[in-house]
């Protein structure tokens, strides 16, 4: 492992976890900024070749290994954004650290929320909210059990922003939804993506389209994290969103647009077969974060959905088919055109006339 550099009179930032999505759009933003930035990981192939241009400085290092922990802050950070704590302990272990650190930044989840009758997006039934989500709404109850799973994800989550946030440590919480961006993994705009590289003429959606799960643009919670740095100190919890909230159909243009394809949209009504049409952001009720506490902050977003998105669908589409099958990193984003077209052929109406 590399060890922590010197001190110099630029600020100094760690990203724990740096080669992955938020990691990647955070260590571009603070370098572009001014800032030195480390971002640490296990291989570094994994860190893109602009960031070395850009300066930053790839540690190899196991983020839950004290001792390397440690090492990677070495004589101080004047920021630490930590993309890879998910439990209590992965949150305390900083702890011992914090005097050599500034400000911490803990990547969290709106998957810690829950509706009125307990309910969160990785329930068996999804919650039904009733309107943005603040940061003060209700939340899961912290826990302990196995993070990578439905039920104790968001427990978990609740439990490493509790550790952080009363330890009087200057620590920052940000939650964010359904990101996307340039190495998204899942990259869930592949659900459509994947329709225009098929070929499709139809568009099948579900709930006529109408289904929001709020999105996240990587880059906009990079200029987030920025926007904290400078920040009075002080514990806080900040929802991370673009400043829109699309809808399934209004992200399905967007790509449709972006890259050039013409489809015929089929927008189903509630009593269609289940799962005919069903997409990444079928929420219904809405969920979308109320981002008026980052704004207040002053947080400026770097853009809108539709302005955010664009180079991430680029990258999708000139990837090789090959590197899909079997990949986690595209998620289970596959269409049953089978299924669409028997349900065409029973209703033709649906069809435009030719």
């Amino acid at each position: 492992m590399t060890p922590g550099p010197q001190r110099t009179s630029r600020r100094r930032a760690v990203v724990l976890g740096g080669t992955g999505l938020l990691g990647r759009a955070t260590a571009a933003r603070l370098a572009s900024a001014g800032w030195a930035v480390d971002v640490t990981g296990r291989d570094r192939h994994h860190l893109p070749a602009d960031l070395g241009r850009a300066g930053v400085r790839f540690v190899a290092a196991d983020r839950y290994d004290p001792v390397a922990l440690a090492a990677v802050i070495g004589d101080g950070a004047d920021l630490v954004v930590d993309t890879l704590s998910y439990t209590a302990g992965h949150a305390r272990s900083l702890l011992p650290l914090r005097d050599d650190i500034g400000r911490v930044v803990m990547l969290s989840s709106k998957a810690v929320y829950v509706d009125a009758e307990g309910r969160h997006v990785n329930s068996a039934h999804r919650p039904e909210f009733t309107g943005p989500i603040a940061e003060d709404h209700p939340t899961l109850a912290p826990g302990s059990m196995p993070f990578a799973s439905a039920a104790g994800y968001g427990p978990n989550k609740v439990a490493a922003e509790l550790t952080l946030l009363e330890s009087g440590a200057n620590a920052t919480v940000i939650r964010a939804s359904k990101v996307h961006g340039v190495g998204a993994a899942p990259a869930r705009e592949w659900a459509f993506v994947r329709r225009v590289l098929d070929r499709r003429r139809v568009l099948v959606l579900a709930g006529r389209g109408r289904g929001t799960d709020h999105t996240t643009a990587a880059v906009n919670t990079a200029a987030l994290i920025e926007c904290v740095a400078e920040a009075p100190e002080g514990a806080r919890v900040l929802n991370s969103a673009d400043p829109d909230a699309p809808s399934g159909l209004d992200i399905a243009r967007v790509v449709a647009a972006q890259l050039g394809h013409d489809w015929h949209e089929v927008l189903l009504d509630d009593d269609a077969p289940e799962g005919l049409g069903a997409h990444p952001w079928d929420s219904r009720p809405a969920i979308v974060l109320d981002t008026t506490a980052s704004r207040d902050l002053g947080y400026v977003p770097v853009g809108t959905y539709a302005q955010t998105v664009t180079d991430e669908l680029d990258w999708l589409a000139g990837l090789p088919r090959e590197s899909f099958a079997g990949s986690p990193h595209f998620g289970d984003f596959a269409a049953d055109y089978a299924a669409e077209d028997a349900y065409l052929r029973r209703f033709p109406g649906l069809l435009p006339h030719r």
